[in-house]
């Protein structure tokens, strides 16, 4: 790991936290890039983030995941090696950013992936695992533009009491659908979660979202970058769903499998206005009626009605198979 970062010299550096730096390494003759995560062995930050990263990614494969390349626990020294994600974070990507603004159907398929990632934590490992730090920072972006969630230095295994009553987990794992919800709202916005130098009601992204979307006017946050570019079904049924992973009561909220039908749907709306050639040239003609009072209808349940009632998936198959994902 010294040999793969000229021994950690800081032209190496591509980040940094409270557990140390992060650098960007070559290995196998420089045939392989990887990131390197190394533990400031001064600092009590970071050593149990250090295990818990270990035990969960070490056992965990998927599409939608970072890769665990590998680590180093020896003589005080900890560090841990990944893939390397060659377009960074979602976050570099939305806002201060010299780089070009993603495009919205991309943004999309990216959040697409996250939920299968999130899916997969949820319902395809041997316990339950929940992620508890879903952030933008923590969606990276490979070559190809596929989404890997990272970071599982927080990460909880779901508890099942003896009863087999899965109240514990779902709470819990209704907290990274908030979390995701959240990022939804950033990814259409462009914009962080919180701004503290804002006006008061504009400082909390999903306080924001909430009020625009019941008052119908979700259209005013969106990013300008995007705006020529989403389909007004495709906004209303991405607003639709941001809204009911923000519910403040837990139990609300729509689960990890409905999340992925949800923007499975929102992307067919987008690619059948492109087909269609209905995109609008802004979207100052959407009008997404104001919400009066909150519905007592599960938000699972309108989800899956809302989709299941729609001409357009008449013979088509939506949900994606989440054992066997596929880039795209």
């Amino acid at each position: 790991m010294k040999s793969a970062t000229c021994n950690f010299d800081d032209n190496f550096v591509i980040g940094a936290g409270g557990f140390g730096n992060v650098y960007k390494g070559h290995m196998d003759n420089s045939a392989t890039t990887v990131v390197i995560k190394h533990l400031n062995p001064s600092s009590n930050q970071g050593v149990r983030e250090f295990q818990t990263e270990i035990e969960l990614l070490s056992k965990l494969r998927h599409l939608h995941l970072v890769l665990l390349i590998g680590y180093c626990n020896d003589n005080h020294e900890m560090i841990l090696v990944y893939d390397y994600m060659a377009h960074g974070t979602l976050c570099d990507h939305l806002y201060k950013s010299k780089k070009p603004p993603l495009p919205w159907k991309q943004r999309l398929k990216i959040c697409i992936g996250t939920t299968k990632g999130l899916h997969y934590l949820n319902t395809g490992a041997k316990r339950t695992i929940i992620h508890r730090d879903v952030k933008s920072t923590n969606i990276l972006l490979d070559e190809k533009w596929v989404a890997k969630i990272s970071d599982f230095g927080l990460s909880k295994l779901g508890l099942i009491d003896a009863g087999h009553n899965h109240v514990n987990t779902m709470v819990k794992e209704k907290s990274d659908v908030y979390s995701f919800g959240v990022v939804l709202f950033e990814v259409l916005c462009a914009r962080l979660a919180i701004i503290l130098d804002l006006p008061e009601e504009q400082v909390n992204l999903a306080k924001l979202a909430r009020h625009c979307y019941k008052n119908g006017t979700l259209d005013q946050i969106v990013d300008p970058n995007i705006r020529e570019e989403i389909a007004p079904e495709c906004l209303k049924k991405f607003g639709e769903l941001g809204y009911s992973y923000l519910r403040k009561n837990g139990f609300k909220r729509s689960g990890i499998n409905n999340v992925l039908w949800g923007l499975e749907f929102a992307l067919q709306l987008q690619e059948e206005a492109e087909m269609s050639g209905l995109l609008p040239a802004a979207l100052a003609s959407l009008s997404i009626p104001p919400l009066h009072g909150e519905s007592t209808t599960n938000d699972d349940e309108n989800v899956l009605r809302s989709t299941a009632n729609s001409d357009k998936l008449k013979n088509r198959t939506l949900l994606s198979k989440i054992m066997n994902p596929t880039g795209r």
